[in-house]
Order: C-alpha cells, then sequence, then structure tokens
C-alpha cells in the first residue's frame, strides 16, 4: 500500500498500515510528502504501522492531544536526509511505545510546543538519535518540557540523546527532561547538548543561542561511543544550562574511557560515571 496520510480528527484510530513510496508520477503527493500526518487532532491511537522510504517525515504529529503510537516500524535509507522517524511539535500527551525506527535523520524529533512526552521501549538505528531540537529557529517559540525517554537502544546513530538549538536569540526552552535506562552501541556522540547547532557550518547565525535548557537527567546510560568525546555539553553563554544531573553512565571508547567535554553548563553527577563529568 502507497499512501500519504493527513488527519485532522477528535478521535481516530490507525492499525496495521504497510505505507511505501508512491510508484510513477501520477501517484506522488507532493504537498504530503510524509507516510502519516497529523495535525490537530485528538485522542489519536496508531498501532502497528510500517511506514517505508517516506520523501521526508515519516510521521508528523502537529498541535494534537493525547497521541499513542504502538508497534510503529520506520525503515529508510541512511543517506536519506530529512526522513525523520517521528516528529512531534506544538503536542501534549505523546506516547511512543515498542516501536523500530531505521533511518537517514532523527529517530525521533522533538520540536517546539511538545509537553508530557513519553518514549520507551525505542529501537533506534541507522539514524541521528532521539533530538529535542533544532530551537531557535525563531524568536518567538514555544518551549519544550516534561519528555521522557527510557528503555532505548541506539545502535551505530551519528547520536544517541541530543538537544540543539541555533545560536540565535529565542525566548524558548527546554526543562523537565529524562533519559533514563538508554544503551549506545557504537554511537558517534552519545550525549549532546549542541547550543551551536548549525549543520554543514555554512550561513551559521552567530550569535548566542536564548534558549535555557535546565533540569535535564541522565541516568543508567551505557555502551560504547564510536567517537573519545562521548559527552558533550556545549551550553549558552547568556543562558548557561543548568540541573544537569548525570548518575550511573558507563560509556567506553575502544576499550577505555572517553572524554567529555563541558562548556557553560552547571549541575551534579553520582554513582558510577565515565566519562568523568566536569560540571
Amino acid at each position: 500500500m502507497s499512501t500519504a496520510f493527513q488527519s485532522s480528527a477528535a478521535s481516530l484510530t490507525v492499525r496495521g498500515l504497510v505505507c511505501g513510496p508512491a510508484r510513477g508520477p501520477t501517484r506522488v503527493a507532493p504537498a504530503a510528502p510524509q507516510t502519516l500526518g497529523l495535525t490537530k487532532s485528538n485522542n489519536i491511537l496508531v498501532r502497528g504501522l510500517t511506514s517505508l522510504n517516506s520523501q521526508m517525515f515519516h510521521i508528523v504529529i502537529n498541535g494534537c492531544d493525547n497521541v499513542k503510537l504502538q508497534g510503529v516500524r520506520v525503515s529508510a535509507s541512511t543517506q536519506s536526509p530529512n526522513t525523520d522517524g517521528i516528529h512531534v511539535q506544538l503536542s501534549s500527551g505523546v506516547t511512543i511505545i515498542d516501536t523500530q525506527i531505521k533511518t537517514g535523520d532523527d529517530c525521533v524529533s522533538i520540536g517546539p510546543g511538545s509537553t508530557n512526552l513519553w518514549i520507551e521501549n525505542v529501537a533506534c538505528g541507522p539514524g541521528h538519535g532521539i533530538s529535542i531540537g533544532s530551537l531557535a529557529k525563531d524568536l518567538e517559540e514555544e518551549g519544550v518540557q516534561n519528555v521522557t525517554a527510557k528503555t532505548v537502544t541506539f545502535a551505530r546513530t551519528q547520536n544517541g540523546v541530543r538537544i540543539k538549538s541555533w545560536a540565535r536569540t529565542s525566548n524558548g526552552f527546554v526543562k523537565n527532561v529524562v533519559f533514563q535506562h538508554i544503551g549506545m552501541v557504537n554511537v558517534q556522540n552519545p550525549i549532546v547538548i549542541d547550543q551551536n547547532y548549525c549543520p554543514g557550518r555554512e550561513n551559521c547565525p552567530g550569535q548566542v543561542s536564548g534558549v535555557k535548557v535546565s533540569d535535564v537527567i541522565y541516568e543508567d546510560i551505557h555502551g560504547t561511543s564510536a567517537s573519545e568525546v562521548a559527552v558533550k555539553f556545549a551550553c549558552s553563554s547568556t543562558n548557561p544550562c543548568s540541573g544537569i544531573k548525570i548518575q550511573d553512565v558507563k560509556l567506553s571508547y575502544r576499550n577505555r574511557a572517553p572524554q567529555s567535554l563541558c562548556t557553560n553548563a552547571g549541575g551534579m553527577a553520582s554513582g558510577f560515571v565515565m566519562p568523568a563529568s566536569y560540571l
């Protein structure tokens, strides 16, 4: 079945669809390149959906309340940019569980205005990990808060758990985030806060991020890093990260301790932590 599905509804259940790329010029839908788009919808259940090789984002949740995705499978080439598995923005009460995502961009991307988001039992890889952001695209931007990602495995991804914002003025924020029970298998950048985000390093704003990042917990994260720097906190100089907590983190690089880099971030570490924390 090849389809691009858009919904705006008070209640909807989608079960067992297999959606793939349109074949032939008469079946391409330029206005709706994602597999499934949910906009201004409430009380949505999507179960057993498989999305193959979407033209752009596979599943988009925009302006919705009480959405549950369960047993979803996403697959796209590692060389397919902007094919985020699941993108959430301006939505509350979204749950993503028992899901497998293989793609060329973020497995889950969390945009402005996302609140009360729960992610559990998700396998990500290949892909760019779970990302909050990118933020600070606009001056007036809603914040991201109350996000939990637990029991997640990242395998050979570019990133693991990431918060990213452009280096420009914004009234956005990120707070009350928990990354817990996370497994990393040969991940390039396992733990990242990047407030100088600028892919390709072209046309970068060259300012300072106004996004305030606070109260982020990293607990029980273990596995292997594909680079020597396994933890990188590059926070805003005008709005330093605060309330960062690292507990029981054990990451290795080629059977030895990796490095951590910390700029403009404050918090605490407890339990066994490797690489050593400089909070």
